[in-house]
């Protein structure tokens, strides 16, 4: 086992979610408190801030909340090429459409983080992929531009 190190980045990450999560959450009740305004926004601030409570309860548990195996940083090498893939999905949104762009995005993603079972790799991208756009394109009150699934 390696030798731990006081850390206080993902504690930091950790306060400044949970910070952002409740501006925005006190900010969209302050600008408007309809439940079509809060449809969304409300739900997934509260989960957001209960998974940053369980993360938080379950390392001071185990003691760990300040300290970082050297065996759990990845290397930057594998990381820049997610970040990339998130940056072109995101240019990619109005130009190809959220349904196809989510698609490509979870298929590439996972060929990044090493699947390899194609058939598997097809039905996950194209079953989440526009699952999710349906999804957000029938709870959300504007249209959102789609290239294959139209509303």
């Amino acid at each position: 086992m390696s030798a731990k190190k006081r850390d206080y980045g993902d504690l930091a990450i950790l306060m400044a979610l949970a910070v952002f999560t409740l501006w925005y959450l006190l900010d969209a009740i302050r600008v408007s408190s309809t439940v079509q305004n809060l449809l969304l926004i409300l739900p997934l601030s509260l989960v957001v801030l209960a998974i940053v409570a369980l993360e938080v309860v379950l390392r001071v548990k185990r003691g760990t909340l300040l300290q970082r195996l050297e065996e759990e940083a990845e290397p930057l090498h594998r990381t820049l090429p997610v970040v990339g893939l998130f940056a072109a999905y995101v240019i990619s949104l109005e130009t190809i459409g959220f349904d196809v762009a989510t698609v490509l995005f979870v298929a590439a993603f996972l060929v990044l983080k090493g699947e390899r079972k194609w058939p598997l790799l097809a039905g996950y991208s194209l079953a989440f992929g526009f699952g999710v756009a349906f999804f957000f394109a029938q709870m959300l009150p504007y249209p959102m531009h789609m290239l294959i699934l139209q509303g």
